[in-house]
């Protein structure tokens, strides 16, 4: 049993909740950290998400959905705040804030969802609502409203976003009452302007692969403009915990291509991987130069597990004329821990800890091509 058969079904489409506050303890923990009363006069966290699962079940949109998409959704209501805890701050003026518990969220629920056992699609999906759980609340009001719409749209579905906000907003008690109407509003108009975009349902769809990577890696491009592709050779950016299965991958699949590998070079340079990595960086950087400069395609591997990690080497790469193809693996946390104790050299227990506080999943919002391979074997 996952978190997902915790979803409530007809025909009386009721939460358990002092189910759920046994079965997990991280739901119990939403109890012990508190709000700001001026959006979240009604109490906790935990008493903010137990009335937005409430809110989210008697919505009708919601109990249309497909079962898969109910159980998503739900999913994401119940875990839109699970980081929270982590992030909550009294301020020197006594008020309460949570800065980045949606991008945390997204990583904390992605361990926990990957530690029960959901699958790859169905978790990423509950991963994306979650780090966009805010973002109807003030896309409206954004100068670059459009372009963080598309951005939003490869990774979450928006008008499952807009269900998750609408609950959210719903399940509330804010001081002022216009604040609350301001709030259902702007979700309102977010799924009006995702619709309008041609966003709403999936993914933006842009005229090529290139032309999507260059609107959003560059400002002030026309999304529907067909750009020329120049790119001349192909640069391969690896991902993924260690023992996912990159050196296979790069054996099966990349064999005759240039490495870059920083495992390679620390022991190269006799650099203690727990020590400081400024000079391993340094050199892995400069002979990805070298092969940018001569416009051959190579692999860069590493974990590359955080997003700003991905960015700049992706930015790089581009600068060069690259084209940029991303290379994800993944596999189940026994079948990763069992061959990771198989190496020579084990990657630390506390050092994968730390690795899975910044795992985040790239998507064709970073690269013209991302190939994702998930399972017991690359």
């Amino acid at each position: 049993m996952t978190v997902l058969d915790h979803c409530p079904t007809g025909p009386d489409w009721d939460v358990d909740w002092p189910a759920l506050r046994e079965a997990y303890p991280w739901v119990d923990a939403l109890h012990a950290c508190p709000q700001d009363s001026v959006y979240h006069a009604e109490g906790d966290v935990g008493v903010h998400t137990a009335m937005a699962c409430d809110a989210l079940a008697a919505d009708p949109e919601f109990r249309a959905l497909s079962r898969e998409a109910r159980e998503n959704v739900f999913t994401a209501v119940l875990m839109h705040d699970v980081a929270k805890p982590a992030c909550t701050k009294r301020e020197s003026d006594g008020r309460i804030t949570s800065r980045g518990h949606s991008n945390r969220g997204d990583v904390l629920a992605r361990q926990l969802l990957w530690r029960e056992g959901v699958s790859f699609a169905r978790r990423e999906a509950i991963c994306g609502l979650i780090r966009y759980h805010q973002v109807p609340f003030f896309l409206v009001d954004r100068a670059d409203s459009r372009k963080l719409a598309f951005r939003v749209s490869h990774v979450a579905r928006c008008d499952h976003l807009a269900i998750v906000a609408r609950a959210d907003g719903e399940g509330r008690r804010c001081r002022d009452d216009a604040d609350q109407r301001r709030i259902l509003d702007n979700v309102a108009l977010f799924r009006e302007y995702c619709d309008e975009n041609e966003c709403l349902s999936g993914p933006r769809v842009f005229a090529s692969d290139h032309s999507r990577f260059l609107y959003f890696l560059k400002e002030g491009r026309d999304p529907t403009y067909c750009a020329h592709d120049d790119t001349a050779f192909e640069a391969t950016l690896m991902v993924g915990l260690p023992a996912a299965g990159k050196d296979t991958w790069i054996q099966q699949n990349a064999v005759d291509l240039p490495l870059v590998s920083l495992d390679r070079i620390r022991a190269e340079l006799g650099i203690d991987p727990a020590g400081p990595q400024a000079r391993v960086v340094d050199e892995a950087r400069q002979r990805a130069k070298a092969h940018l400069r001569r416009c051959q395609a190579f692999v860069w591997n590493a974990t590359n597990l955080g997003r700003d990690i991905r960015a700049s080497l992706i930015s790089l790469f581009a600068n060069y004329g690259a084209r940029v193809r991303v290379v994800y693996l993944e596999a189940p946390e026994a079948i990763l821990r069992e061959r990771n104790q198989s190496r020579s050299e084990p990657v630390p227990a506390r050092a994968i800890e730390r690795m899975l506080n910044r795992w985040t999943i790239p998507s064709l919002v970073d690269a013209h091509e991302v190939v994702t391979c998930i399972g017991a074997a690359p």
